[in-house]
């Protein structure tokens, strides 16, 4: 009963997540004023907390490590390259700095977007491929 409570949590914090980073990528590619309200900048890392928390219970329950889960070494990774790029894509600019083109970061965007998918892909498969497992040499 509590994993599934746990990935039920998990699951639906990865949709809230999903959801507020697509709805702020687009905002901040259309530099939109409601990008500066302090509860926008503020939700994503509660609802990020909510998710990481999850998922560490998840993996307490299951007495899993990733050290011995090469599928969780390859979500663990990806997430980073998933922050960096989501950095890259939503961080503000400064006041006096000069501002990122737009082009890079909608190609950081469009980049996290598509790690976004592997992530979720390995976790359904536990497999570091993800939906492309089946293309790897056997």
């Amino acid at each position: 009963m509590i994993f599934s409570t746990l990935r039920l949590i998990h699951v639906s914090a990865v949709a809230v997540s999903f959801t507020g980073f697509v709805v702020r990528g687009l905002g901040r590619l259309r530099d939109s004023p409601w990008m500066r309200i302090r509860a926008v900048r503020i939700l994503p890392h509660a609802v990020d907390t909510v998710l990481l928390l999850s998922a560490i219970g998840m993996l307490l329950q299951l007495h899993l490590s990733p050290a011995g889960a090469p599928w969780l070494q390859a979500k663990m990774t990806g997430l980073l390259v998933y922050i960096v790029l989501g950095s890259i894509a939503l961080r503000p600019t400064r006041p006096g700095s000069a501002s990122r083109p737009t082009a890079v970061r909608a190609a950081a965007w469009t980049g996290a977007l598509l790690v976004f998918g592997y992530i979720v892909s390995v976790a359904v498969t536990r497999d570091p491929w993800g939906v492309l497992s089946h293309m790897r040499w056997r």
